[in-house]
């Protein structure tokens, strides 16, 4: 197991920063804090290693379940790819997202701003000592330039996940008091946050020493991630066509799809060359536990030894994430037919564990099985998923189990860690930004700009690998684990056809990673979509959906945190519409 997956000394970062330096008058009172250091120890090349560490150590939102870069809650559960799972009373504050009730003063917008804040302190502390440590003989100017980009792409990355969340949120830069701070007034930050990602882009290395670091193309791509964010697409084309072209790994290796689409959550091929930028993770270091914290919860529930993890039962996939794979001679249902009940996929839903029964013969992507947990089908290397057994609440939750972040049976105590509470810490690094997802972006800026056929080669070619990954599913008997049938599109009439399947085919390949509300909102699409599935959801779960209603414009972005507006004002903090 190789114990750098995670960036090396991220304990150290983290501990350097957010200390306050105590000041007064009278030296006789100047205590120095405990458990920080004077930024006269930080102002050196290795201090600010240290600092730009405890940067990347917060991509994970450590300790805050909303604050971490795989949105699993904000973008997946928020944008119908998942229920909440469980049990109503646990975990409740997450009813709120499910039900899109939240208001000022829940708790998912609080940790989220409080999370991506922090990472935003610890890449301006970074700035600061760097600019402090200039007479540090041991840095080099290359060294200097390499963490400015680090240390501004990973502030630009903190911001535009507040962009996409809040919709605004005050640009703070170094140098600041803690009272001028709260003096800067919320705006957008588009223009910010593609000069950060510009800086790093332009300044970064093509290839890091250290796998997990961003280098110049994760900057390329996630600056033309940022221009398709605001529809600017013949630039954001253009960048991320040569990301695509040349494009490679922080370790060198040139950026390609692996040859099975389960690879790309398989904690043996992390930092592989489909790993654009990623939250690194790592078991069984000797030190910490910096295993991966995201998806602690979301695991089949009551498991055991004969299962992994063995809690807790949250993010099960819905009824309509697990029907939108079903197809026809291959292809997807682009009409939403799929949940017709001539369509979907057969369940065990309402099926005791002990109870015989049969999968169905539907005609499925293979990705399905990849992706969704479901009876009768194989799970990892844990034989076939055993239905209600593994479900801590069906009524609750439905039948289904995550898969996509979850280990395999071959790999328990090696790429997992069980020194914390839960055998569920595994070692599996998140990507935030992986080579399919950059080939769709790809594909949907030439779409908008008129390259259809461009378009259809970059779908077909994440479609294509899809297909190969049906020959490992497969059952004892070393026959297929269901009826899959995938095939590619022959050609788009018209500009709309092709922008329906390409957003279809986000929504397949990228299901459960965290980006299908932030898509539907982009696209002007998230109400009608979200409704529907409402409706859809509810027949099935009345409970959970009980009084659920997306409602423009205030559940299009959330609430300011009501805390962070009573210590700024309204005039400089404003609350966003529907909210007040």
């Amino acid at each position: 197991m190789r114990l750098y997956k995670r960036l090396p000394s991220i304990a150290l970062g983290a501990l350097l920063l957010g200390g306050l330096l105590f000041t007064c008058k009278d030296e006789f009172l100047e205590v120095a804090p405990r458990g920080a250091l004077a930024p006269s120890v930080l102002a050196t090349k290795a201090g600010v290693e240290g600092v730009v560490l405890g940067a990347y150590a917060q991509l994970g939102g450590r300790g805050n379940y909303f604050g971490g870069a795989s949105n699993w809650a904000n973008g997946s559960i928020q944008g119908g790819d998942a229920n909440k799972g469980t049990e109503d009373g646990d975990f409740s504050d997450i009813n709120d997202l499910v039900r899109y009730s939240l208001n000022p003063t829940s708790r998912i917008p609080s940790d989220r701003w409080n999370g991506l804040f922090e990472g935003v302190a610890r890449s301006n502390q970074a700035l600061t000592l760097l600019a402090a440590a200039v007479d540090d003989p041991l840095l080099r100017e290359s060294d200097a330039t390499r963490l400015e980009g680090e240390a501004r792409f990973l502030r630009a990355h903190y911001y535009f996940q507040l962009q996409i969340s809040f919709d605004q949120a005050p640009f703070l830069t170094p140098g600041l008091t803690v009272e001028e701070q709260q003096q800067v007034v919320s705006s957008s930050n588009w223009d910010k946050i593609e000069a950060d990602f510009q800086y790093a882009y332009d300044n970064l290395p093509e290839v890091m020493a250290d796998a997990g670091r961003a280098n110049k193309w994760a900057a390329g791509a996630y600056l033309g991630k940022t221009l398709l964010y605001q529809g600017k697409w013949e630039p954001a084309k253009a960048l991320l066509q040569n990301v695509v072209d040349n494009g490679q790994t922080a370790n060198g290796q040139e950026y390609g799809l692996l040859d099975n689409y389960a690879d790309a959550f398989n904690a043996e091929f992390d930092n592989s060359q489909e790993s654009v930028f990623a939250v690194q993770a790592a078991a069984n270091s000797g030190t910490t536990n910096v295993a991966n914290p995201d998806f602690v919860l979301n695991f089949p529930h009551n498991t055991g030894s004969s299962g992994p993890g063995n809690c807790c039962g949250f993010f099960q996939p819905t009824f309509d994430i697990a029907n939108s794979f079903r197809t026809n001679s291959g292809l997807p249902f682009l009409d939403n037919s799929y949940n017709s009940e001539a369509n979907r996929l057969k369940t065990d839903f309402g099926v005791e564990g002990g109870d015989a029964y049969t999968p169905g013969n539907e005609e499925v992507d293979p990705r399905l099985d990849h992706s969704v947990g479901r009876r009768g089908i194989p799970y990892l290397g844990w034989g076939p998923h055993p239905g209600k057994f593994w479900i801590r609440l069906q009524s609750n939750g439905g039948p289904y189990s995550p898969k996509k972040f979850v280990y395999y049976a071959s790999q328990e105590g090696s790429f997992t860690d069980g020194t914390s509470w839960t055998r569920g810490y595994g070692s599996m690094n998140y990507n935030i930004i992986r080579f399919s997802d950059l080939l769709l972006m790809l594909a949907e800026a030439k779409i908008e700009t008129g390259d259809l056929a461009g378009g259809l080669e970059l779908i077909n070619q994440v479609r294509a690998r899809a297909g190969n990954s049906a020959s490992i599913l497969k059952k004892d008997d070393g026959s297929e684990a269901a009826n899959y049938n995938i095939a590619q599109y022959s050609s788009f009439a018209s500009a709309d056809e092709a922008r329906t399947a390409l957003h279809f085919e986000r929504k397949l390949e990228l299901s459960g990673e965290g980006h299908r509300f932030f898509d539907l909102r982009r696209w002007g699409k998230a109400e009608s979509e979200l409704d529907r599935i409402i409706a859809f959801e509810k027949q099935f779960l009345p409970g959970p959906y009980g009084g659920a209603d997306f409602t423009t414009p205030q559940d299009l972005f959330y609430p300011i945190p009501q805390s962070q507006i009573d210590l700024q004002g309204s005039a400089v903090l404003p609350q966003n519409p529907g909210y007040n």
